[in-house]
């Protein structure tokens, strides 16, 4: 009987769709276990697909170049530990999200994930089945148990892994971020391990895909709750968890356990980490934005430097004649402190032409949105017309506040391929900027220092397309207008809440009824990372064709 039990836990990224590059992943890791003498290597749910697929699962040929892919890669790690990689698996005319167990040159034991998660980002009921509880899977000689994600969540498929002789629990998950997320985890990993008295290994995959991060951050405890490793976040890492065999049972010998930052760290490196990775893995290896001399477009153009390096990112000043001279130096300070490329590309010019071509038909009419919104839309033009010529994907700049109630031009600033800080209320980005300035981590590309100068953080925010223009002329200021949001779209709260909480109900009906009409914009605006639990687009789906208003 044995009294070790080596596991190597590697907490990796893979790209959705890549299936060989993933197989690749998971053989070095296996390699690295191999070295260093663990008996499983375990790698995090779907990590042969990457996750989440969405309906890509549903097409057979995938199915089955996935299933040829993990079949490949048992015959390929034959000699040495037991390797676990997660990847759908075709059962007649249902399809699992399961947990492959590779050993001997072959799949040795399949685990089907229970509990399937139908909410927030998730859709896995229309996508999977599932399956009868399962019992643990012999691995040397120990009964591990291998509950999938949600599967750990609730207590009936950790009880019934415990019920048939399950010694050690390993938790593959695809667990998304958002903010302080983790004591939500940790929270529920902790009764799983008090109630089933067993240790558990909880390990999450990382990387960006499309809007969602996934964080990292696996760990192990024993029973009790007692915390044995802990991983750090948004960083590939692999650890050896070592097992020992005592007289009440397995237990985790204490390793590397790694303090994660505060959840404003944790937010920036998400929004860097989550631009690098869709660049990355959609190909495009340089970015440009319009850098306007606002607040927004600075945090933006932080994020992108830090995200592929200053040298890979393009800031465009795009002047007309109600731009400010403190606008002007205040982009050009941003983009020589982050050491960005600076392009000025005046619109008066093409603006004029816009404008006489028009006359015939605009005669007899006064200037009003339409006039202004030809100016972001000039921008936009060009942007692209940047983009496509030096295949530099344009990054747009709204802020979650701006998102969510339409402030912003459709077709002109709204154009582009990712927003950063698509869900980052605005009163957040001053934080977010004022942080950026006063710190600076390895992990970021662009210079240390106040690279975002005082003057673009205090000024009032203005679009500046008109004299004189301030957003507080046609919003509620940023504190109030992001207080009612909050209540409105992050607690789905009403009007009657935003009363309560000491709001006039002028101010939030107008919120309310700009949020529903934005509804057609968002569903058109560009993927960005998800930072809370009620981000836009997958967590809040709503018609963009909706009467209906709260009537208090």
């Amino acid at each position: 009987m044995a009294d070790r039990f080596r596991l190597m836990l590697a907490q990796l990224n893979p790209t959705v769709g890549d299936l060989n590059g993933n197989a690749a992943q998971a053989r070095d890791a296996w390699k690295a276990g191999k070295a260093a003498g663990a008996d499983l290597v375990a790698l995090p749910e779907m990590s042969i697909t990457g996750y989440q697929t969405q309906d890509l699962v549903m097409k057979p040929a995938f199915i089955n170049d996935a299933v040829a892919t993990i079949e490949k890669l048992a015959a390929d790690c034959a000699d040495g530990p037991v390797l676990a990689v997660g990847g759908p698996f075709p059962d007649g005319t249902k399809l699992h999200n399961s947990y492959y167990v590779l050993q001997g040159g072959k799949v040795a034991a399949v685990t089907h994930k229970y509990f399937l998660p139908n909410f927030n980002v998730f859709d896995e009921v229309r996508l999977f089945s599932r399956d009868a509880l399962q019992g643990p899977v012999n691995i040397n000689g120990v009964r591990v148990g291998m509950p999938i994600c949600e599967d750990a969540w609730y207590p009936d498929v950790v009880e019934a892994m415990a019920e048939t002789g399950a010694e050690i629990l390993v938790i593959p998950n695809g667990s998304p971020y958002f903010r302080e997320k983790f004591d939500f985890r940790l929270n529920k990993m902790v009764a799983r391990v008090v109630e089933a008295g067993l240790p558990l290994a909880y390990l999450n995959m990382t990387g960006g895909q499309d809007d969602q991060v996934f964080d990292g951050g696996s760990f192990v405890l024993n029973p009790g709750g007692e915390l044995a490793v802990q991983m750090p976040v948004l960083e590939d890492a692999m650890t050896l968890v070592e097992f020992e065999r005592t007289d009440t049972g397995w237990r985790a010998i204490p390793g590397e356990v790694h303090v994660h930052p505060d959840a404003m760290e944790q937010d920036y490196n998400v929004m860097v980490t989550g631009l690098r990775d869709y660049c990355r893995k959609t190909g495009f290896g340089k970015v440009l934005l319009g850098l306007s001399g606002g607040i927004d477009s600075a945090i933006v153009a932080t994020i992108a430097a830090d995200a592929l390096g200053p040298e890979n990112v393009r800031c465009v000043m795009l002047p007309s004649e109600y731009t400010s001279e403190a606008s002007l130096d205040d982009a050009r300070a941003v983009a020589e402190n982050l050491g960005c490329r600076y392009d000025f590309v005046p619109i008066a010019e093409g603006r004029q032409a816009i404008t006489s071509t028009l006359a015939p038909l605009f005669e007899g009419t006064e200037p009003d949105l339409t006039e202004e919104n030809i100016q972001s839309r000039l921008r936009g033009l060009l942007l692209m017309a940047l983009s496509n010529k030096f295949g530099e994907m344009l990054l747009t700049t709204g802020n979650k506040s701006e998102v969510a109630v339409g402030y912003a031009t459709i077709y002109g600033d709204m154009a582009g391929g990712y927003n950063p800080i698509k869900d980052m209320y605005k009163t957040r980005v001053f934080d977010c900027c004022r942080w950026r300035n006063a710190n600076h981590r390895p992990w970021m590309k662009a210079p240390e220092g106040e690279v975002i100068p005082a003057r673009v953080i205090s000024k009032p925010p203005s679009a500046e397309l008109r004299p004189d223009q301030k957003d507080s002329d046609s919003l509620p200021d940023y504190p109030v207008l992001d207080a009612i949001l909050q209540i409105l779209v992050d607690e789905d709260g009403s009007i009657e809440d935003c009363m309560a909480a000491g709001f006039d109900r002028v101010d939030a009906k107008k919120v309310e009824h700009l949020l529903y009409i934005s509804e057609y914009k968002r569903f058109q605006s560009a993927p960005g990372p998800r930072l809370s639990p009620r981000a836009f687009w997958l967590d809040r789906r709503y018609p963009i064709v909706n009467r209906w208003r709260e009537q208090s």
